[in-house]
C-alpha cells in the first residue's frame, strides 16, 4: 500500500482571471485541492466552482472563512479590499497568501502582518516572480563574481491595460504602481538583494481621476547601484530588465513573466554570449508560491522565505514615497 497523502486544501475569495490561474495551478498539483470559493455574486461562485472543480462554494467570505476545511485562502480581490479580507482570515485563524499588492500601504500592511503575528499564522505576498527559480539563476551568476560587481540596472513593463477599472480609479487602488511598476521594483531588489536604497526620484502622468498611468522611477542603492525603471499602463512595453555588471550583462526577456536569460561578457568593446537560460514552470507559474505556502505553514511558519515580511514591507514603503513624490492617493488613502 502506497502512503497516504493528507491534502492541501486551498480557498479562493474573488473570482476574476487571477483568482481562475490559482485555480488552474491548484489543481494540477499533486498535493493540493481546490476546496472552496467565494464571490459576492453566488451565480459567479458557482460557475467558478463548477469550471475549477471546487468542493465548495460560497456567496459570503465569511461563511468561506468559517469553513473549518480551509487549510489557506489565496486573496484574489481589488488590492483596495486587501487589508479588510487579510483581516477577516485571519481573525478566523486562516492563512493567507495575498496577490500583489499585498496591500495599499505600508500602513495597512502593518496591521494585516502584526495581526499574523499576534495569532502565530502565516500571512505572505503572492508576487509570483519573488518565488520563481530564476531568481536563484540570476543571483548565482553575479555571487560568481566572473562579470564583478553590479552597477546599474534598467527594467520597464507596460500592458494596454488604461481602460480596465481596477486601473483607473483610485478608490479600488488603480493606477500603475500597484499593478504592474511593483514588478519592475522588485525585479530590481531581487538582482540586489534588497540591499537599503538610499535616494528616489520620479515622475508621472496622472489620469482625469487622479491615478498614475505611467511613471519613471529612478532609485540609488547604498553600495552605489544606479536603477532607473519605467511602466506604462497605455502601450505594451519591451518588458525586459537588464542587470549591467562591470565586465558583462545579464538579460532577462520579461521581468513580469520571465522566460529566457541571457549572458553577454565584455571584451574590450566586443560583447560576447556566454549563456542563454531557457525558463519553463511545471505548470502556470503559480505553483512557486503555492506549494512554498505550503511548507511554510506545515512547518508552523508566519512567513515566506522568497517574500518575507520585511520584503512586503520594504517594496510597499518605496511605492509608497514614489506616489508621494507624486502626489497620488489611493484606496484607504482617499479618506484621510
Amino acid at each position: 500500500m502506497g502512503e497516504n497523502i493528507v491534502m492541501f486544501n486551498v480557498a479562493i475569495i474573488g473570482c476574476g482571471n487571477i483568482a481562475a490561474k490559482m485555480a488552474k495551478t491548484v489543481n494540477e498539483t499533486e498535493v493540493c485541492t481546490l476546496y472552496a470559493v467565494a464571490s459576492r455574486d453566488k451565480k459567479k461562485a458557482e460557475e467558478f466552482a463548477s469550471e475549477f472543480n471546487a468542493s465548495k462554494s460560497y456567496s459570503s467570505y465569511d461563511d468561506l472563512f468559517n469553513d473549518n476545511g480551509v487549510d489557506l485562502v489565496y486573496v484574489a480581490t481589488i488590492t483596495s479590499l486587501h487589508h479588510d479580507h487579510m483581516v477577516e482570515a485571519l481573525k478566523h485563524n486562516k492563512p493567507v497568501l495575498c496577490e500583489k499588492s499585498f496591500c495599499v500601504n505600508r500602513k495597512e500592511a502593518e496591521e494585516v502582518l502584526k495581526l499574523a503575528k499576534e495569532k502565530n499564522i502565516f500571512a505572505a505576498e503572492a508576487i509570483w516572480t519573488r518565488y520563481m527559480p530564476y531568481r536563484k539563476i540570476i543571483n548565482a551568476i553575479v555571487d560568481s563574481g566572473t562579470l564583478g560587481k553590479i552597477t546599474s540596472i534598467t527594467a520597464n513593463l507596460g500592458y494596454t491595460i488604461s481602460n480596465k477599472e481596477r486601473i483607473k480609479r483610485p478608490e479600488l487602488g488603480g493606477g500603475a504602481m500597484l499593478d504592474i511598476s511593483v514588478y519592475p521594483i522588485n525585479f530590481a531588489l531581487m538582482a540586489i538583494k534588497d540591499e537599503e536604497i538610499v535616494h528616489k526620484s520620479g515622475l508621472c502622468v496622472k489620469n482625469e481621476y487622479g491615478a498614475d498611468i505611467r511613471e519613471t522611477m529612478d532609485m540609488l542603492s547604498k553600495s552605489g547601484v544606479a536603477i532607473s525603471l519605467f511602466a506604462d499602463t497605455e502601450t505594451l512595453s519591451d518588458r525586459r530588465g537588464m542587470i549591467y555588471l562591470e565586465r558583462g550583462r545579464i538579460e532577462v526577456d520579461n521581468v513580469n513573466d520571465p522566460s529566457l536569460i541571457e549572458v553577454f561578457k565584455f571584451n574590450n568593446r566586443d560583447v560576447i554570449k556566454i549563456d542563454s537560460i531557457e525558463l519553463k514552470h511545471v505548470s502556470t507559474g503559480f505553483e512557486y508560491e503555492l506549494l512554498e505556502a505550503k511548507r511554510a505553514i506545515e512547518s508552523g511558519k508566519i512567513e515566506a522565505e522568497s517574500m518575507s515580511h520585511e520584503d512586503t514591507l520594504n517594496v510597499l514603503s518605496i511605492m509608497d514615497d514614489f506616489r508621494k513624490m507624486y502626489g497620488v492617493k489611493i484606496g484607504s488613502e482617499l479618506n484621510d
